[in-house]
């Protein structure tokens, strides 16, 4: 763990920075998984599930069996835990439904907006050290909400050639019935591409690796759209001397346990406060089931004092935290003023923990700085804006004589007499 007392803001920049991963070049990997898969389908899927998940598969979708042998294996327990975050996402995205307002900008001409959900979106599940069950719900949630036709879902498969009980069960609960025993790179490509078996998207959501990560991007160029960049999981937390210390060290942890590759960051205009919490994660984390990965990632965290708010906020706004925990006394000041985070968490009783899972807001968001000019997921993410206009004979001898100035102006004579016939027409 790094303490940074005090430092000049000529080195902000370089605290700034986020871990690498070692440098490579994927894009001739990335490159080759795409053709392979547009050239061979379903066949190169298997090929690939065999290569980097270690399993002969039989077949690319779950059977209903193992759907109906999923309901049995969740427990009651976090079934209902389940419904409640369920609940939750559903309400907070619903509120962010945009209503259609028609304007008359001129006599006689009338616009207004609308939203369409994406007739086909994707969502990418990583399989990896943890089942991210709950990515599902704030992924699919959202575009059900929106009005998306259809939804496809892969996520990789176990050694056994099975999907976890508790994605298959989330899946099925929301009624997502295009679900695929895909994982990575590969899996990007097949909703990108489309196979035998995977339809093809307009847009995928989701996070993963740096394999998915850059076949999201190669995907950019084929015509389909992604969510957001993403890199590996941030936390930033602010606190004063008011802050309670194993709080604030349970919340950098919940981060760090994500991934050797996660970041966490403390901030503070009180050294003893971060002292305090730095004995707080040295004890917590030894009693973790993952503190391997904790330490690992805690190798690249950060505690700095800075010497006032103003400080810390012109800070974590250069930063531009993935997540943003802010535990301090005079929370109104920062929420008034921090411009550049993903998720904001105001309070001691607030933890990351609980936008990951079940308070409502998506747990989806920009990462590596990004969040300086994107927003997280929400229900805007799976619908496009059409616009619509109507003018009226009025209208058109209003804003007629204008189209016409402007349109001889830029030397476009089609669009000038597009005009000028109507309003002869009216004369």
């Amino acid at each position: 763990m790094n303490v940074i007392e005090k430092p000049k803001k000529e080195s902000w920049g370089e605290l700034s920075q986020r871990p690498t991963l070692d440098e490579k070049d994927l894009t001739n990997v990335i490159s080759e998984i795409f053709e392979n898969v547009n050239l061979k389908g379903d066949s190169a899927l298997f090929e690939y599930a065999l290569k980097f998940d270690g399993v002969d598969l039989v077949s690319l979708i779950p059977t209903q069996e193992e759907v109906n042998q999923a309901r049995g294996l969740v427990s009651e327990e976090l079934k209902q835990a389940i419904d409640i975050a369920k609940n939750n996402i559903e309400k907070f995205h619903a509120s962010q439904a945009s209503k259609v307002v028609k304007v008359s900008t001129t006599d006689g001409v009338e616009c207004w907006q609308k939203s369409v959900g994406i007739d086909k979106v994707g969502i990418y599940i990583p399989g990896g050290t943890a089942p991210l069950f709950s990515t599902i719900l704030m992924l699919a949630i959202p575009a059900k909400l929106a009005g998306c036709k259809e939804i496809v879902l892969c996520t990789p498969p176990s050694k056994e050639g099975k999907i976890n009980e508790v994605m298959l069960y989330v899946a099925d609960l929301l009624g997502i019935d295009k679900i695929f025993k895909i994982g990575g790179a590969q899996a990007v490509a097949a909703m990108t591409l489309g196979t035998e078996s995977v339809p093809q998207v307009y847009k995928i959501f989701g996070p993963g690796n740096q394999y998915v990560t850059a076949a999201k991007q190669y995907s950019l160029n084929l015509g389909v759209a992604i969510d957001m960049p993403a890199g590996p999981s941030e936390l930033l937390v602010v606190c004063d001397a008011n802050a309670n210390p194993a709080f604030v060290a349970s919340d950098l942890l919940s981060q760090a346990e994500h991934g050797i590759d996660s970041q966490v960051i403390c901030l503070s205009d009180s050294e003893n406060s971060l002292y305090e919490v730095i004995r707080e994660v040295q004890s917590q984390v030894e009693q973790l089931s993952r503190k391997d990965i904790a330490k690992e990632a805690l190798k690249a965290s950060r505690f700095i004092s800075l010497e006032n708010r103003d400080e810390i906020v012109e800070f974590s706004n250069l930063y531009a935290p993935e997540h943003l925990i802010i535990n301090t006394v005079d929370e109104d000041y920062y929420i008034e003023n921090i411009s550049n985070a993903g998720s904001v968490f105001l309070g001691q009783y607030t933890p990351e923990s609980a936008g990951d899972y079940a308070s409502g807001t998506n747990h989806t968001l920009p990462t590596n700085g990004f969040a300086k000019q994107y927003s997280g997921v929400n229900l805007d993410a799976f619908v496009k804006k059409i616009t619509f206009q109507r003018i009226t004979k009025e209208g058109i001898q209003n804003i007629g004589p204008a189209i016409e100035s402007m349109a001889e102006a830029e030397e476009l004579q089609a669009h000038k007499n597009a005009v000028t016939l109507r309003l002869k027409s009216l004369s």
